[in-house]
């Protein structure tokens, strides 16, 4: 018979975990509940999965406890608790109870020895223990009969004795020596300086325990043994400090102590937790409960809201709940009859959705494993075709499956569903087949939707519809072990691919209205994510040529440099030295050279990063040249060697793939290769460029907005002076820098331009007086005068960024021209680092996310009047605010004069657009 199991929670540890974890989400009257959120939510779930009888949810009381008595410094150091964590702790204690939990908190003991006592005399009494915690102290307390779980880790991460030894390299019995060696920083507890968890770890094993250690330490050599022997005399305080004890008096605390039957779980107070929820915003839970009692409209009567401050809401919460999936009924299509079956059933169907199974996720290359189909949600069909193994039914042939298929496939008056449908349209393609009536993507309604979460369908079906599904390494398993799809069984297989198109479907029912419920979020997904979509795959399917032999001999010339920009290093430093090493330019800048140290690592060495190395190379000549290095030597290995080891065997070409809903803010990236970062700002970055060539008969044509973002900032902040500069086609840094500096136009200097074109910039992106001073190399105060004198200038600017700020603060989101929406789950945080973060954000989002929507728009407008013309021309890349075409030379006039205009006119907006085009025989002539 198993051991009853005693659950013991660390609550302060835990509250402290979900108050950093999670978003400042706040409640109906504005109070904080981001904490609170975190430990409902573990507490429900432990309850569910463990199964336990007897728990407590322990908490440190206010007020000293006996280690102060030990030792008055003892977490002095310990900054005060957050204001906005300190109002969640009493709502903390009040749902613990209403979940039925047992509460402890106990004067002048920490939730530490609480803890290890109740596990001590739970053990004793035949519990097996499982102590919730994130806290590496709580290590000692494992034994054959406790263990740890830190559910806030991914996955839930759970130590037993093994576990304990394989995280901290020695057995439980020997943290309290492992952590009297390291000390503890957090709590103000010294160990021996320069100690960290490998040293503390070899220590013990090398010496057998905490006091091998202090007999020995006459014989360990080094800084570490010198600095053992000055702790000689700390270390019995610090072991003391860092022992959790076992044997607290809780007489008073549990009731019947030592017994333990007051521990025991309580039902959960549902009248009690149906206010609560609703007093804190809990809608899901709220409506969860709701159901279970019976209460399913008990919301419509709830109080009006009060307005509050913002939060990032679930989005889903306080919808309808969607509709139950009937008993799954999945088919796995293995004759003609049962093909014919569903074929007609795919006639009938006003939408399907559909999902491919393949051997690749090249999309380029990938081919067709099985394919599934689903009707409605519950109900899907898959179509094993190259399923392979001893145990592999026989199945039908994939040519005449996709051959049957193929009228279905390919008529746009099919409206057709999926999940990255960009994927499956190649996927398709390289079978011959162009799909047509793609009418959905789930994951295109996601990212329109909320462009901060995740977007696959497994994280989908969860949010959305609280379902679990199977995942690819449930069927595949994982690295070096896993199958190819393949191989997969075929029952397996089909339950995994019809379960990805039904949810798929299902999803789809929750996502759609709440999209078309909303006018921009409707233009955005239908108008341009939607049609995007299959412009891409048309782009990357069309891939741009280059010219590897141009490459490999840029290869060779970057080669000959990096050896030289090596030895102009070695004479600078005085000797040679390991130049991909930061330990040998630590020690050549540091020990050799005595330049200043900006900033140290967490072990508390001077830094030599990247960030270090541009400060330190304005004076210095050694960071420069080593930051020199390393940008040939990224050039070369990222680019120059590897391009040309992507070119497709079968077209010539290179294509990368687009991300379509990876950037928050609405933009594209690019992907293998990423076509995005290619360095601009040196020339041998430039002729990268000069690769990417033209086809015989043909040139290559660039064409991008100019200064797109301050036209937007214009058009949003309607601020006279930059309307009246735009639109008089002024130069707009010197029309700024003629204002900022009282300087008439025509007598601007260039130096006053650039200085006016960096505020311009810069202000767009958030930057204060400090980023400020630091790009144009002057003083803070001076930086701050011209931000003021801009302002004072510029004031519907400022009056832009006000209102952003509030707006953002009061919504949770600000929003393009068009009406996307770009979600800031810190915007209330109560870090203040994060906070900034995101207010920087809002003030650049609208402008980055316009022009963003504005580059997709030309996209569109461009391709639709090539087709409507039957032009060859074609759209080869997108870059940034950039469109790459290759260009046949008997369409390059239309090209000049139709592209521009088209790019100029996908939008009205209080400024004029202006799109300019290059021409060249690559793409360095033409940018």
């Amino acid at each position: 018979m198993s051991k009853p199991l005693m659950l013991l929670v660390d609550g302060s540890s835990f509250l402290y975990r979900a108050y950093h974890a999670l978003p400042d989400l706040r409640g109906p009257q504005g109070q904080p509940t981001g904490a609170v959120h975190g430990m409902v939510a573990m507490l429900r779930k432990l309850r569910e999965d463990c199964g336990a009888e007897h728990a407590a949810c322990v908490f440190d009381a206010k007020g000293p406890t006996f280690r102060d008595e030990w030792y008055p410094e003892y977490k002095a150091h310990r900054p005060p608790m957050p204001d906005a964590l300190r109002e969640q702790i009493a709502p903390i204690h009040e749902v613990v109870r209403l979940l039925g939990w047992p509460l402890l908190e106990v004067p002048g003991i920490e939730a530490d020895d609480v803890i290890g006592t109740l596990a001590r005399v739970a053990e004793a009494s035949g519990h097996q223990v499982l102590i919730a915690t994130g806290d590496k102290d709580l290590a000692q307390l494992v034994t054959p009969g406790v263990s740890l779980i830190n559910t806030m880790s991914k996955p839930p991460e759970r130590l037993d004795e093994a576990g304990v030894l394989e995280k901290f390299g020695v057995p439980p019995q020997r943290i309290i020596d492992y952590l009297t060696l390291m000390g503890d920083t957090v709590d103000n507890v010294p160990g021996v300086e320069k100690v960290g968890p490998k040293t503390a770890a070899k220590w013990i094993a090398e010496h057998g325990s905490l006091d091998g250690v202090i007999a020995a330490a006459g014989q360990i050599k080094g800084v570490a043994g010198e600095n053992l022997r000055k702790a000689l005399d700390w270390l019995p305080t610090g072991r003391r400090l860092v022992t959790v004890k076992l044997d607290c008096d809780l007489t008073g605390h549990v009731a019947g102590w030592p017994g333990l039957d007051e521990l025991a779980f309580r039902p959960e107070d549902d009248a009690g937790l149906l206010d609560y929820y609703t007093r804190n915003g809990f809608k899901t839970w709220k409506r969860e409960l709701e159901g279970r009692l019976g209460l399913a409209d008990a919301g419509a009567a709830a109080a009006p809201k009060a307005a509050a401050p913002a939060q990032t809401p679930d989005l889903f919460a306080d919808a309808a709940p969607p509709p139950a999936p009937v008993d799954k009924q999945y088919d796995t299509v293995l004759d003609w009859a049962a093909f014919d079956t569903w074929l007609a059933r795919l006639q009938a169907a006003e939408l399907v959705a559909l999902d491919t199974e393949t051997d690749s996720l090249d999309p380029m290359q990938a081919r067709i494993v099985g394919l599934s189909f689903s009707v409605r949600p519950g109900e899907a069909c898959y179509i094993p075709l190259r399923h392979v193994g001893p145990d592999a039914p026989d199945q039908l042939p994939l040519a005449e499956v996709l051959a049957r298929l193929k009228p279905w496939l390919e008529d746009a008056s099919r409206a057709k569903l999926g999940q990255n449908i960009k994927y499956d349209t190649h996927v398709l393609a390289n079978h011959g087949i162009q799909v047509q009536g793609y009418a959905h993507d789930t994951m295109l309604q996601s990212y329109v939707l909320e462009a901060h979460r995740g977007h696959s369908l497994e994280a989908l079906a969860d949010r959305v519809l609280g379902r679990k599904g199977l995942s690819y390494e449930d069927l595949c398993g994982k690295g070096a072990h896993q199958i190819p799809f393949a191989q997969v069984e075929v029952a397996k297989a089909a339950e995994y691919s019809c379960e990805d198109s039904e949810m798929c479907l299902h999803v789809h029912q929750t996502l759609l209205p709440r999209i078309q419920a909303d006018e921009g979020l409707r233009f955005v997904y239908e108008k341009i994510e939607m049609p995007v979509s299959q412009l891409l795959a048309r782009i990357e399917r069309t891939g741009v040529l280059i010219d590897a032999q141009r490459l490999q001999a840029q290869s060779h010339e970057l080669a000959q440099r990096l050896v030289a920009v090596e030895q102009e290093a070695y004479a600078i430093a005085g000797q040679p030295f390991n130049i991909g090493s930061p330990k040998q330019i630590g020690e050549i800048f540091f020990n050799r050279l005595g330049l200043p140290v900006v900033k140290r690592t967490a072990t508390g060495a001077p830094s030599t990063d990247e960030e270090v190395l541009e400060k330190l190379s304005a004076d210095f000549p050694l960071p420069a040249k080593i930051l020199e290095y390393r940008a040939l030597s990224k050039l070369k290995s990222t680019y120059t060697d590897k391009l040309p080891l992507m070119v497709n065997a079968q077209t010539g070409r290179v294509h990368t793939t687009y991300s379509q809903a990876v950037a928050v803010t609405g933009r594209l990236s690019s992907n293998e290769p990423n076509l995005q970062n290619i360095p601009i700002r040196t020339a041998e970055g430039r002729r990268v460029r000069e690769a990417f060539v033209a086809p015989p008969g043909c040139v290559i044509v660039s064409a991008d907005y100019s200064q797109i973002e301050l036209r937007i900032m214009a058009h949003i902040s309607e601020d006279p002076g930059l309307l009246r500069a735009f639109q008089e086609g002024q130069d707009v840094h010197r029309a700024t820098a003629s204002e900022v500096f009282g300087t008439p136009l025509d007598q601007v200097t260039p130096e006053q331009r650039r200085y006016a074109k960096t505020i311009n910039f810069g202000l767009i992106y958030g930057m204060g007086a400090f980023g400020l001073a630091q790009s144009l190399g002057i003083e803070q105060k001076a930086a701050k005068d011209y931000i003021e004198r801009y302002f004072t200038r510029f004031a519907g600017v400022k009056r832009y960024m006000d209102e952003t700020r509030a707006s953002a603060k009061a919504k949770g989101y600000v929003e393009t021209v068009f009406g996307r929406r770009l979600w800031l789950p810190e915007i209330n945080s109560g870090n203040g680092p994060r906070r900034s973060g995101a207010e920087r954000q809002a003030i650049n989002a609208p402008m980055q996310g316009t022009a963003a929507d504005l580059i997709k728009l030309a996209m569109i407008a461009v391709q639709d009047a090539l087709d409507r013309e039957g032009r060859q021309t074609r759209i080869v890349m997108q870059v940034h605010d950039e469109l790459v075409f290759e260009v046949p030379a008997d369409e390059l006039d239309w090209v000049r004069a139709q592209v521009p205009r088209l790019m100029a006119s996908v939008a009205s907006l209080k400024v004029p657009l202006l799109a300019e085009v290059g021409v060249g025989a690559n793409w360095d002539e033409a940018h």
